[in-house]
C-alpha cells in the first residue's frame, strides 16, 4: 500500500497487534480511517518495542473487503436482507428467550468470546448467556489447549510458563516461534539462545522450520510420533540418573510408578519409530538433565497431532523429573489479571458425554452435539469473533449442523462463513474502534496489563460487542431499573464511590451475573473517550486486589482491597501503553502448586496406560492414504482469518502443498505442478512447493486460506475441507489436523 508523502508528520498512536498471542505494543499513523505506517512501542512493557512484519497487514483488516456495517436477516431463501438495530435485538432476543423457555438455556450454546487481542466481549457475554441461561460454551482454545490445561490441572494444579529468556537450554516442542511467536519478543530471544555458546536451543518438529535452522539440536521426528521420542527421552534421563532426586523427593509423589513404566523403554526401538538416531536422543537428554536451568513450550505441531494429551503428560514429566520449576530459567506459574482457563473437568457434553475441560465442550464434538434428535441437543448458537463454519473440523458437516439449529446469532466484523449461514447478524466494531484489552498476559516475575484505546470513530452502523451484550441484556428483562439508577448516580460521584455501589451488586446472587452489562452502561459513559469497553475491567481489578495483594503491592499498588482496586482500574486507563501491575519473586512459584495435597503428581494413571499402549508401535499408514498431512501450518503469509483481504499476501497466493524433493520426485511432480490431495473426507486440486524443509511422506498446506470472500480473490484450500471430526484425542478431544492420512495424485 502506498503512503502519502505527508505521512511522516502525522502523529503516532499507540494500540497492539492482534495477529497473534502476544498482541505487542506499536505505533501507528494513520491516514483517514487507514492505518498506513507502523513500528514496535518501545514503552510497552512486555514487548519493549519489538514487532514482526504482521503489524504492516493490519490495514487489511481494519478495511477488509467483507466489512459489514448494519445488521442482517436471513430471509427464507437463505440470502439476508438488512434491518434496524432495534429490530434485530428485539427479534434475536424474542427468538432465544422462546427456545430457553420451551427446552431449557442449556440448548443455548456459545461458541467464540474474542479472537487475537479481542478479549473483552468474552467478558460482556457473560450477562447475555445468564440472562438465558445459556451453560455451554466453547472456543479456539478447545481445538488446542485444553489437553495441556487438563494435564497441568491434574499434575500441578496451576497453568506454567516456560522463562526463554533466562534458560540455559530451551526447548520448542511443536512450535515454530520465528513466525508462530508465543514468547515476548520471539525473534530476539531465539537469536540470543542460539548465538549464546553456553545455551542449547532443541527444536521438535518434523519439518526444518526457521527456528529449527537456529538450534543446537533438531529432533526431526516423523510425523505423529512425539510421544515414542518424549518418552525415549524420559527413559534416558531414568537410565542415566539424570532426575532431581532432592526436588521430587520434598515435591512430587509418584515417582516409583513413573519409573516402572517408563524404565524398561526400549530407546533404541522408539528411536527407530520416531526416526530420530538414538545418540541424538540421548545428548539430548542429557543436555536436559545436566542444565543448570531449562525451559519448554508445547504447541499446536503436537497440540493437534496424534497422542496430543499423552504428549503433554511426557513433556511436563521431562522437566519436572528434572526439577526445573520455581527457578529462574525453569518454568513458573503466573499472575494473569484473568485465568484462561483453569484445566478443570467438572462435567461431560450433553448429548455425546465429551469431557468438558477448563469450561469448553470439545470443538469436534460440536457437530454431534447438534446433529441429533436427543433432547438435549444444542438448538441455537451465538457465535461471537469466532468463524466454526471454516476452522472447525469436517466443513461440511459443520455446515450441516450450523443449517440445523433453529436460531444462529453472529456477531462479528466481517460476512464470514459462518455468518453467512446465520440467521442474524449483528455487525461489530473493529478492534481499532473502541476499547480493547490484551489478556495473554503471561509474564513473570513481572506481569503487566495493556488497555488500548479506541484509535478511530467507530464507522456507521456497527456497534461495540459490550452494547450488543448490553442491549441484548435489557431486551431480556435482566437489569433492574433501580440498580442501573444507582450506579449511574454513583458513578457521577467518582470512581471510589462507584467501586463502593457495585460491591452491593456483586454480593447479590441475583444481580453479580449482570455486573458486566450494568458497568457499562452506568460507568462506561463516565470514562474517557475511546475507553467505555473496559469498563468492565474495574470488577476484574476488584477480584486482583483481593487474590493478589502481595503481588500488586510489590507493583506499587498498596493499600485497601477498594484503594488498590480503583487505583489499578485507574492506571489502566492512564497507561496507553500499558503497565506493570504485578512483581513477584520466584520462590512464590512453588507455593502455587494447586493440588489437594500441594504435591506434584507424576503419577497420572491413565496416561500411564497409555504409556504402556506405545510399546505396540504406532501401526502401518492406510496403504491407500501413504502420506501425512499438517492441515494448517503457520507461514510467513498466513494469519488468522480475521484478515480476509488477499492483496496483503506477497509470496504463495494460492497456499501451495509443501512436499519433499524425495516425494516429488517419486510422484513425478515439479514444483508449481497441480496435484491432486485426498483425504477420507474430501479431495481438492492445489500446486505443490517442492523443498527440502519436508521429511518423506510428510505434506503440508497452510492456515487461514480457502476464504468465501466478497472479491472473491483470496486463492488457497481450506483445510477444513478435509479433516474429519472422529480424528480426535481420546482424552479431551482436540482434533489431529497435524496428522490427517492422505493421498496423492499427479494431474496432467
Amino acid at each position: 500500500m502506498g503512503q502519502p508523502s505527508t505521512s511522516r508528520s502525522k502523529p503516532w498512536q499507540k494500540t497492539a497487534c492482534i495477529l497473534c498471542e502476544c498482541n505487542c505494543g506499536i505505533e501507528v499513523q494513520l491516514d483517514g480511517r487507514h492505518l498506513i505506517r507502523f513500528r514496535g512501542d518501545k514503552a510497552h512493557p512486555a514487548s519493549q518495542g519489538y514487532a514482526c512484519e504482521k503489524p504492516h497487514r493490519l490495514d487489511h483488516y481494519q478495511n477488509g473487503p467483507d466489512r459489514l456495517l448494519q445488521p442482517m436477516r436471513k430471509r427464507a431463501d437463505g440470502t439476508h436482507e438488512p434491518i434496524d438495530w432495534d429490530t434485530a435485538i428485539r427479534e434475536v432476543a424474542e427468538r432465544l428467550a422462546a427456545l430457553r423457555d420451551e427446552h431449557g438455556g442449556e440448548s443455548i450454546f456459545y461458541y467464540g468470546g474474542g479472537g487475537q487481542g479481542n478479549h473483552l466481549p468474552g467478558a460482556y457475554s457473560v450477562a447475555t448467556r445468564r440472562a438465558l441461561g445459556s451453560r455451554y460454551r466453547s472456543s479456539a482454545l478447545a481445538q488446542e489447549k485444553t489437553g495441556e490445561f487438563w494435564v497441568s490441572h491434574r499434575m500441578v494444579g496451576t497453568q506454567t510458563r516456560g522463562d526463554f529468556e533466562h534458560c540455559q537450554v530451551g526447548m520448542f516442542l511443536g512450535k515454530n516461534p520465528w513466525f508462530s511467536h508465543g514468547i515476548a519478543r520471539a525473534r530476539v530471544t531465539l537469536k540470543e539462545l542460539s548465538r549464546d555458546p553456553q545455551r542449547t536451543m532443541i527444536v521438535v518438529d518434523p519439518r526444518r522450520t526457521k527456528t529449527a535452522e537456529l538450534a543446537d539440536i533438531h529432533l526431526q521426528v516423523n510425523p505423529g510420533t512425539d510421544a515414542w521420542l518424549l518418552a525415549a527421552i524420559v527413559a534416558v534421563l531414568l537410565e542415566e540418573g539424570l532426575t532431581d532426586s532432592a526436588f521430587l523427593e520434598e515435591r512430587a509423589t509418584g515417582f516409583d510408578a513413573v519409573v516402572a513404566t517408563l524404565g524398561p523403554v526400549d530407546v533404541s526401538a522408539y528411536a527407530a519409530i520416531c526416526g530420530v538416531g538414538e545418540a541424538l536422543i540421548r545428548r539430548a537428554a542429557r543436555v536436559i538433565g545436566e542444565a543448570e536451568s531449562f525451559a519448554s513450550y508445547e504447541d499446536l505441531g503436537v497440540q493437534m497431532n496424534r497422542h496430543s494429551t499423552l504428549v503433554s503428560y511426557l513433556h511436563r514429566l521431562i522437566w519436572l523429573l528434572t526439577g526445573n520449576f520455581g527457578r529462574k530459567g525453569t518454568h513458573y506459574s503466573p499472575t494473569p489479571l484473568q485465568p484462561i482457563a483453569d484445566g478443570s473437568h467438572k462435567r461431560d457434553s450433553p448429548v455425546t458425554g465429551a469431557r468438558i475441560v477448563g469450561g469448553l465442550v470439545p470443538c469436534n464434538s460440536i457437530a454431534d452435539e447438534i446433529l441429533t434428535d436427543h433432547e438435549k441437543r444444542f438448538r441455537a448458537m451465538i457465535v461471537e469473533a469466532a468463524n466454526p463454519a471454516h476452522s472447525l473440523a469436517d466443513t461440511p458437516r459443520m455446515h450441516e449442523a450450523l443449517l440445523a439449529l433453529d436460531t444462529l446469532v453472529v456477531i462479528d466484523v466481517a460476512m464470514t462463513e459462518t455468518a453467512k449461514l446465520a440467521d442474524y447478524v449483528l455487525p461489530a466494531t473493529t478492534q481499532f474502534e473502541k476499547a480493547e484489552a490484551t489478556f495473554f498476559n503471561f509474564e513473570f516475575p513481572k506481569n503487566y496489563f495493556h488497555l488500548r484505546r479506541a484509535l478511530l470513530e467507530p464507522a456507521e452502523g456497527p456497534l461495540p460487542e459490550a452494547e450488543i451484550h448490553t442491549r441484548l441484556t435489557e431486551a431480556l428483562g435482566a437489569l433492574d431499573d433501580d440498580v442501573v439508577a444507582m450506579l449511574t448516580t454513583a458513578a457521577k460521584e467518582g470512581l471510589r464511590p462507584y467501586a463502593t455501589a457495585l460491591m452491593k451488586v456483586a454480593m447479590d446472587p441475583r444481580k453479580a451475573p449482570y455486573a458486566p452489562a450494568y458497568l457499562y452502561r452506568t460507568l462506561g459513559p463516565e470514562l474517557p473517550e475511546g475507553q467505555a469497553e473496559g469498563a468492565v475491567l474495574l470488577a476484574l481489578a476488584a477480584k486482583a486486589a483481593m487474590t493478589s495483594p502481595a503481588a500488586l503491592a510489590r507493583a506499587g499498588f498498596e493499600g485497601s482491597p477498594l484503594e488498590v482496586a480503583v487505583r489499578l482500574f485507574e492506571t489502566m486507563l492512564e497507561s496507553p501503553s500499558g503497565f506493570v501491575f504485578s512483581e513477584e519473586p520466584w520462590e512464590v512459584v512453588l507455593g502455587r502448586v494447586g493440588t489437594p495435597d500441594e504435591k506434584i503428581h507424576l503419577a497420572l494413571d491413565d496416561l500411564l496406560d497409555e504409556v504402556r499402549g506405545l510399546a505396540d508401535g504406532p501401526g502401518p499408514l492406510d496403504a491407500e492414504y501413504p502420506f501425512v498431512l499438517s492441515a494448517g501450518e503457520r507461514r510467513a503469509f498466513t494469519a488468522n482469518t480475521i484478515v480476509r483481504d488477499s492483496a496483503w499476501r506477497k509470496k504463495d497466493a494460492e497456499g501451495a502443498l509443501r512436499m519433499s524433493p524425495a516425494d516429488a520426485e517419486a510422484l513425478g511432480i515439479g514444483d508449481g505442478d497441480a496435484v491432486r490431495l485426498t483425504t477420507r473426507r474430501g479431495s481438492v486440486v492445489v500446486r505443490v512447493s517442492v523443498t527440502d524443509v519436508m521429511r518423506a511422506g510428510h505434506v503440508s498446506l497452510p492456515n487461514g486460506l480457502g476464504l468465501d470472500t466478497a472479491t472473491d480473490e483470496m486463492g488457497g484450500v481450506a483445510p477444513n475441507l478435509l479433516t474429519e471430526t472422529a480424528m480426535r484425542d481420546p482424552f479431551v478431544g482436540t482434533p489431529q489436523h497435524k496428522f490427517v492420512p492422505a493421498r496423492i495424485e499427479a494431474l496432467a
